[in-house]
């Protein structure tokens, strides 16, 4: 099969690492995403174990478009009773940029319509839409005049891991924050503290990567489960093959630490429902307050806020510069790493980086900056 493994911007590099990691083969890091190709036990293994990846695609239909009514025609030289019945439901996300065809929408309908009016001619019923929890879900990328139509394989986003139902004020999403880790170069042999915690997610990340837990471990449903061609007893074998692997205790400390105390109660009530409330710590405690634990240094990695809002930045400043006195005092031989999307806050720091990582929350433009402090 012909996949693609879709996630954030500057994370490509790091889900091909993941890839080969689950012998997926052909791998190729593009933009936005990474090419790879696998049989079904790969493709399994992908929604399960991968961490930065945001949707996988199984790509059925690669083809140069003009026109909604061409790819009207292109749709319907694909044999769907192949890949679903008339009482599958379906559902068609579309996203479209620099091409003659310009409303995702409509491509998106005129691709159900093409599915729907093959099954009509055939056996004169058609597959319903279900644009919720759809067993068949389609995704049709647009990219200047060239058409590709993949099945959804995930279903819902892979950065949902169910344990995050409360949201703090600006958070990173989980396979971004699982990306943060994997690019800081930690594997669980160091001690890693969050003096900025909000709802806890780094610490969360950090601490099911220590453990050989894999993401997609206690979710209930995928997309490639509502297809005709799953295969129950091979996902069954790799989801209890990886339960067996999962680590019971930490090989080293994870914690965390805000001066919020409703963060502290979100970090705390997310991490119990992540199956590591036992084994992560979480202290209300202002940064500048912040010591690290005795024993080896390690790594800190933050996430600060840093002034998405109007006159932010300037309250903002005298936080980034605590940051800096507290590390350069009481942190030798740690390494900091602050992801942030405002350089003017981040020189507040007043320590020069040994190196900047150009990603993306969102649409937001940021950088993993590392601080070695001697």
């Amino acid at each position: 099969m012909k996949l693609f493994a879709t996630c954030a911007r500057g994370l490509e590099n790091v889900l091909a690492d993941e890839l080969l990691a689950i012998n997926a083969e052909q791998v190729e890091a593009g933009r936005g995403g990474v090419q790879f190709h696998g049989d079904t036990a790969v493709l399994y293994r992908a929604n399960l174990w991968l961490r930065t990846a945001i949707r996988v695609l199984v790509q059925i239909l690669e083809i140069p478009v003009q026109s909604t009514d061409d790819l009207y025609a292109a749709v319907q030289t694909i044999d769907w009773s192949y890949y679903m019945t008339p009482e599958h439901t379906l559902a068609v996300d579309c996203n479209v940029r620099d091409s003659e065809i310009t409303h995702s929408m409509f491509a998106a309908l005129r691709v159900k319509d093409a599915i729907c009016d093959q099954f009509v001619a055939k056996v004169g019923r058609r597959p319903s839409v279900d644009t919720e929890t759809p067993m068949v879900g389609l995704n049709l990328h647009i990219f200047r005049n060239e058409a590709t139509l993949s099945l959804d394989s995930s279903g819902e986003s892979l950065h949902k891991r169910g344990y995050r139902p409360i949201l703090t004020r600006a958070p990173i999403n989980e396979a971004l924050a699982a990306g943060l880790i994997l690019l800081t170069g930690w594997r669980g042999d160091v001690p890693l503290i969050d003096p900025m915690c909000g709802s806890g997610t780094l610490c969360i990340e950090s601490a099911w990567l220590a453990l050989n837990r894999p993401p997609g471990l206690t979710r209930k449903r995928f997309g490639f489960m509502g297809w005709m061609d799953y295969d129950v007893a091979l996902w069954t074998h790799l989801r209890d093959e990886a339960r067996r692997g999962v680590a019971q205790t930490l090989p080293c400390v994870i914690a965390g630490s805000d001066i919020r105390s409703d963060a502290i109660h979100f970090a705390e009530t997310n991490a119990r429902a992540a199956g590591i409330g036992h084994l992560v710590k979480f202290t209300r405690r202002d940064v500048a307050d912040f010591t690290p634990p005795k024993g080896p240094p390690g790594i800190l990695l933050i996430n600060p806020p840093y002034g998405e809002r109007l006159g932010e930045e300037k309250d903002l400043v005298p936080l980034h510069r605590t940051l800096g006195n507290v590390v350069r005092e009481r942190c030798p031989g740690w390494t900091l790493y602050v992801f942030t999307g405002n350089a003017f806050l981040a020189r507040q720091i007043g320590i020069k980086p040994s190196r900047v990582l150009d990603l993306f929350n969102g649409k937001i433009p940021c950088r993993l900056l590392e601080y070695r402090v001697e």
